[in-house]
């Protein structure tokens, strides 16, 4: 496939994934096993939830954050959230800066997500279709999964240097965008509103839910036409993993002027697919 333009002259407007999130709390998801109360389960151990709680704050966009900033997000006493913190901290999982007062992520964290996508086998093994994805089409393309209240990217290959809009490895998609509307398409109609449901406020519309479905199953792709960030066209598809790791998606997404929408719908999506076809075990 053909270049749809020359990506190295192809602005791509700068965004600003995720800022708000050091600035206000997240909207408290209303899931079983909340940060302060745990499922019924007996073996549920709702200390080590909140602790994994806080790491999670640390998110992309977000360098540094003191123990206030991390009652605000979780909703925790400030009490508890010192003890937690200063319990990572002796781990390795959190540094204190003492010139702030803040803490920001340690190595430990650093180890734990790289013998994760170490051991992941559908993430090499994507790899060689992706780059020719991006190659050909000059746009972003990442692999991901749903992680709670997002998706993460486990790979990400950019097409051209000239892409302002470079999402790296752990980055978080909200759900409103092309991967995550994929991800919940896929789904069972139960499940997916149990997710819809804990996300509360946070959750994609409705409508755009239903949209993604059926596009799932009149094109095999979800489509972001400028929704999720304006001006960037994205497609993705879900699939489950001919590895047996789970259920994962494949997004290909660039700026309005090298990904226009026909582009987008008459050849991304057919290469997206075929991207996808030796990764793809089952329906996802």
């Amino acid at each position: 496939m053909q270049s749809f333009s020359d990506p190295k002259r192809i602005p791509h407007p700068a965004a600003k994934p995720d800022q708000k999130l050091a600035l206000s709390a997240p909207a408290r998801r209303k899931r079983a096993g909340a940060v302060g109360e745990g499922p019924v389960s007996p073996d549920f151990i709702t200390a080590l939830a909140r602790g994994l709680e806080v790491l999670r704050c640390f998110r992309p966009g977000v360098a540094a954050l003191g123990n206030l900033d991390l009652a605000r997000l979780t909703g925790l006493p400030k009490p508890t959230i010192s003890r937690i913190t200063y319990t990572l901290t002796e781990l390795g999982y959190l540094r204190y800066h003492p010139d702030t007062g803040k803490y920001s992520p340690g190595y430990g964290v650093l180890a734990l997500g790289f013998g994760l996508l170490a051991g992941l086998e559908v993430r090499e093994l994507a790899k060689a279709s992706m780059t020719d994805l991006a190659r050909e089409t000059g746009g972003a393309v990442a692999l991901g999964a749903f992680d709670g209240d997002a998706m993460t990217y486990v790979e990400a290959i950019h097409g051209s240097s000239a892409l302002y809009l470079r999402l790296p490895v752990g980055y978080r998609a909200s759900l409103d965008s092309a991967m995550g509307r994929a991800y919940l398409a896929s789904l069972p109609a139960a499940a997916c509103a149990d997710v819809l449901e804990r996300l509360g406020p946070a959750a994609p519309a409705a409508a755009a839910i239903e949209r993604a479905r059926a596009e799932l199953v009149d094109t095999g792709c979800c489509f972001a036409i400028g929704e999720w960030q304006s001006g960037i066209n994205a497609v993705a598809v879900p699939f489950a993993s001919v590895t047996g790791e789970g259920v994962f998606v494949m997004s290909c997404g660039g700026p309005e002027a090298l990904l226009p929408e026909s582009a987008l719908r008459g050849q991304v999506a057919p290469a997206l697919r075929a991207a996808i076809a030796g990764l793809a075990g089952a329906s996802a």
